[in-house]
């Protein structure tokens, strides 16, 4: 039998759970209403076998309690749980962390009785932390940073090597990555989005156990060879690299990225990287993975929640069997106690951890009311009750359908379409698919806008000149939804010449491409942590024989589009350094020597070997030739246009609040795309926002120094002139951030008044004003 809810039905239950604390005693609360008997296991230390005491725990209606005296704190603990286990058809004795544990033994089979309010667990001024918070006046003001805590400063020869992938590397105000993380502050990112940092498997605590490869000898192979990846993926269980997407305790900070895993120095290391970005004016997002966990059944060392209620915490299928469409052990947050830990864990992170928003895995496979239910408790925390304002956190995540949840299989998940209107973010694939060109599913070679689709053929075919045509103003629209924020009820002159909303126009299958009802629901984005880098798509995409200077403009042009969209930009870490993982499609076990990030700017990390056999041997024929190449691997003079360029455009996102709307309404009234219809200029995208001005009595006034804005995309491989009635006649200047770029080839872009032509450069964005009269 499947009894889940009979269990929510009996035994719902909304009171203490975990370990409570107070001055002369410490309680624990299991829930576990099919258990025969609890015991707890008290140890002194995380290494003694023999515990200090068992306790054994008194059950009232499915919850079992123990109150035990004040010296426990500090103690470490297991629970040992009689229950029949659907699994082994039998009574099993397991062993079982707290699923509400806070700290752990290095060893990670122990839960540490650590007492997150006790001044020893807080860095000097972490109380005070929420008052030098960076200022967030609307969701649509944010930027967001994507970065994994180990690349931040595994390489980093500016950091101590004992600090190097941890928490503390944050907190080196001199390091070459804090530098950079200050100058993309300075010029607008507001929010880091660190990878996984809770307690994930297939990492070991203590890095004394880890094996490591010498890079000394990696350096010296060819950049084609495949010795490199042979030797990472022979230590690759075994080393200190994972993203970190196998939770096995999701409150408690991984003991991999601290000093000690020991004790309590991974809560004190993770709350002074918090301080240390809070300080430097960067938010910080936590990746969360509620959608499975890593273990199930009552023997495996990952396995917590199945061992203290088997059968209830993983989403089964009509059989029986544990459904496993995430990857594995799918979690079932439609069963009221799922929900309720899912809840009570975010807000574990955002009251004791400071944390300022949220980032779900896989969101669609969560219910829409559990993230409905958790934005608006964490929403509800104030800094006079909790000593934090949860009105500034900000939720978002991927809203993929599939699996067993697709079209609402389990009750209404939080997919795309179904989140509009919540306030919750969920990531635009529309317009990543439209400039890179197909899917990361698809053909590696298949060409979008940024990558040269029918401007720059590279040999695949992609059909005949009228289809190549077809895909490309197809694609044009789908960017055009998504610079409006990808909303659906969006009005814009579509490429056959007609007037359609956002949520007319299909992607393949007929699916509509806009499904947000705010721009704060819209998170753009055009590469992540996921598949390939975006200078690797662009590198693999394009004609073998374009310069590295020309995928350089492309990997400008492709951040560009999304810097300067409505709604919420989203960049992979090293986007804008033109990083490269060697075209790996998947390197979340790839090691340090394939996902290394240099703030030093010598090198990119293009051309360390072939990427691993598992996920890239198919594509292995197509990677070698280019990783062969000379000609493809950056200068680090390419590397520090880069910057410089991915500073500039932000820096012009900040310029204007007419960049950053913060309503439907608002986007609907200001921005216009021209070029549309049938006689297009191919290859070229112009989005203009109007501001309130003498003449125009209908909107208000935003912006205190422009009036107008006219952004132009060029995807050619030419300059190209566009000229448009609706535009004649104004004075608008290049952008004064891009008259004093760096970029020459950008200072080439004119504007003639009389009759309202722009030129603009070869992959270039131009960005023109009209200055407000004083």
């Amino acid at each position: 039998m499947q009894l889940p809810g009979i269990l929510d039905e009996l035994f719902s239950y909304d009171g203490p759970l975990g370990a409570h604390y107070s001055e002369d005693a410490v309680s624990l609360h299991l829930w576990a209403p099919t258990a025969q008997a609890v015991h707890a296991c008290i140890y002194r230390d995380s290494f003694n076998q023999e515990p200090l005491e068992i306790g054994q725990l008194m059950e009232v209606d499915g919850v079992w309690s123990i109150t035990g005296p004040k010296d426990w704190e500090g103690c470490y603990y297991v629970y040992e749980v009689s229950v029949y286990h659907p699994s082994t058809l039998r009574i099993e004795k397991c062993y079982a962390n707290d699923p509400y544990a806070r700290g752990l033994s290095s060893d990670g089979k122990r839960t540490l009785l650590v007492n997150l309010d006790s001044n020893a667990t807080k860095p000097e001024g972490w109380d005070e932390l929420s008052d030098e918070k960076p200022t967030l006046l609307s969701f649509s003001n944010i930027s967001i940073y994507e970065l994994h805590i180990r690349d931040f400063s595994a390489n980093d020869e500016t950091v101590h090597p004992d600090s190097r992938g941890g928490y503390l590397a944050f907190t080196l105000e001199d390091s070459a990555g804090v530098l950079h993380l200050k100058k993309l502050s300075n010029a607008g990112i507001t929010h880091v989005h660190l990878l996984p940092a809770f307690q994930f498997a297939e990492v070991d605590d203590v890095k004394e156990n880890w094996k490591r490869v010498d890079n000394k000898m990696l350096e010296h192979l060819s950049p084609d060879s495949s010795e490199q990846q042979a030797l990472i993926t022979a230590i690759q269980d075994n080393d200190g690299y994972n993203w970190g997407y196998n939770p096995v305790l999701w409150g408690v900070p991984k003991g991999s990225y601290a000093s000690n895993p020991d004790g309590a120095c991974r809560t004190i290391e993770f709350r002074k990287m918090v301080q240390a970005l809070n300080r430097i004016g960067l938010r910080v997002v936590l990746d969360v993975v509620y959608n499975h966990l890593h273990g199930n059944g009552p023997f495996d060392g990952n396995s917590v929640l199945d061992k203290v209620v088997p059968g209830y915490y993983l989403r089964r299928n009509n059989d029986g069997f544990i459904e496993n469409s995430t990857c594995v052990n799918n979690t079932a947050s439609e069963h009221y106690m799922v929900e309720r830990l899912i809840i009570d864990d975010l807000l574990n992170w955002v009251v004791n951890y400071k944390v300022d928003g949220f980032r779900f895995d896989l969101m669609g496979h969560i219910m829409k009311s559990t993230m409905v239910k958790a934005k608006g408790a964490i929403h509800s925390l104030t800094k006079e009750r909790n000593g934090v304002d949860g009105s500034s956190v900000y939720i978002y995540g991927e809203g993929w359908d599939f699996g067993e949840v697709a079209k609402n299989g389990r009750g209404i998940n939080a997919s795309q379409f179904n989140l509009c209107g919540t306030g919750i973010g969920s990531f635009n694939d529309r317009l990543r698919d439209a400039m890179l060109g197909g899917s990361p599913f698809g053909h590696p070679l298949q060409q979008g806008y940024v990558t040269g689709l029918m401007l720059e053929p590279n040999g695949h075919d992609h059909g005949g000149k009228d289809v190549q045509e077809l895909m490309l103003t197809t694609a044009k629209d789908h960017i055009q939804v998504g610079l409006a924020a990808n909303l659906r009820d969006f009005v814009l002159t579509n490429s056959e010449g007609k007037e359609v909303k956002g949520s007319e126009i299909l992607v393949h299958g007929g699916t509509p491409v806009a499904y947000s009802c705010s721009p704060m629901e819209t998170i753009n984005y055009v590469s992540a942590h996921d598949n390939e880098t975006l200078f690797d798509t662009i590198c693999m995409k394009t004609p073998m024989d374009i310069s590295v200077d020309e995928r350089c403009r492309l990997n400008h042009l492709a951040t560009s589009i999304i810097a300067l969209s409505q709604g919420i930009p989203f960049f992979h870490a090293g986007d804008e350094m033109l990083r490269s993982k060697s075209l790996d499609r998947d390197s979340y076990n790839s090691g340090d020597w394939f996902n290394r990030l240099d703030f030093s700017y010598n090198s990119n990390n293009w051309g360390v070997g072939l990427p691993p056999k598992q996920k890239n041997e198919h594509n292995w024929p197509l990677i070698k030739p280019r990783l062969a190449d000379p000609s493809f691997k950056p200068q680090k003079s390419h590397v520090l246009a880069a910057v410089e360029n991915f500073l500039d455009v932000l820096h012009i996102r900040y310029s204007s609040p007419l960049f950053r709307l913060t309503t439907a309404n608002a986007i609907q009234e200001r921005v216009r795309f021209h070029n549309t219809g049938h006689s297009w200029v191919p290859g070229v995208i112009v989005m203009s926002i109007e501001d309130g001005h003498d003449g125009f009595p209908g909107l208000s006034q935003l912006d205190p120094f422009f009036s107008y804005i006219v952004v132009l995309f060029n995807a050619c491989p030419t300059e190209v002139s566009f000229a448009s009635p609706a535009l004649r006649a104004r004075s608008f200047q290049l952008h004064p951030v891009q008259l004093m770029s760096s970029d020459e080839v950008v200072k080439n872009s004119t504007y003639e008044a009389p009759s309202g032509c722009f030129t603009v450069p070869a992959r270039t964005t131009s960005v023109f004003v009209e200055r407000r009269e004083t």
